[in-house]
């Protein structure tokens, strides 16, 4: 696919200065040149034309808010004022790949003085002697070079992978609090325990007690039917003489 259409493919019915990050890898161009990029994209921060038949950044338009610019395993030799000219606040620059041979040809990056990253893996500058000291030394505000500063330490993946590392802080640190509250939690329920086993005494001798209550009225209604037969027969026993004395009267 040539490199037009596929810009216009990557749009998506957007405008060009809507557009923040363009990828488009893998598609070629026609004469070797950047072809369908303008100066309209002015917000443009992210541009990747990897392997994309390059052998010249000359039509490269002006990008002031240009960050990153991965332009690996394309046929560049040189020209490389340009990115100074076109794109001054450049912070990473990858040129893998490409046909880029002498200190000379690099030293027209020195103008380009946010650039914290450059890749020239697979480039035959790569070969000559000393050749990371020489870089460092011809490109002083560069930090990294080919993934790694002049201590051999290497560079960050990205700022994702540093947000990933303070996650991972943050949560190192919660861990003794976390232990903490499994003691605390340990130890509420230990004394649900013992609530519970006193709870069920209580009740248990609440149920026996209102069962020792229940037998003692039980006991007093007997009693007292008991009484009240009784009374009933001696009412009986002491009327009947008189009952008998007054059927003797109405005899007479």
């Amino acid at each position: 696919m040539e490199m037009k259409k596929r810009i216009s493919l990557e749009l998506r019915n957007r405008t060009p200065i809507e557009v923040a990050e363009l990828v488009v890898d893998n598609c070629r161009s026609s004469d070797g040149e950047v072809e369908g990029l303008t100066d309209d994209f002015k917000e443009l921060e992210f541009l990747s034309m990897v392997n994309v038949g390059l052998t010249s950044l000359a039509k490269l338009p002006s990008l002031a808010k240009l960050r990153k610019l991965e332009l690996s395993d394309n046929n560049i030799s040189g020209g490389l004022e340009v990115l100074s000219e076109k794109c001054p606040n450049l912070t990473y620059l990858n040129l893998s790949g490409n046909k880029i041979k002498e200190l000379s040809t690099v030293e027209a990056l020195q103008n380009l003085k946010n650039l914290k990253s450059l890749d020239l893996f697979n480039c035959e500058i790569t070969s000559l002697e000393e050749y990371r000291e020489s870089i460092f030394e011809l490109l002083p505000q560069v930090t990294y070079l080919d993934g790694f500063d002049q201590e051999d330490n290497e560079a960050p993946d990205s700022e994702a992978d540093a947000d990933d590392d303070d996650d991972d802080d943050e949560e190192e640190g919660a861990g003794p609090t976390g232990d903490c509250d499994d003691d605390d939690e340990e130890e509420e329920d230990e004394g649900s325990e013992g609530g519970e086993e006193v709870g069920l005494s209580y009740l248990m001798k609440e149920g026996i007690q209102d069962e020792e209550d229940d037998d003692d009225y039980v006991e007093e209604e007997e009693e007292e039917e008991v009484e009240d037969e009784d009374g009933a027969h001696g009412e009986k026993r002491k009327r009947d003489p008189e009952d008998e004395g007054e059927d003797d009267e109405d005899d007479d």
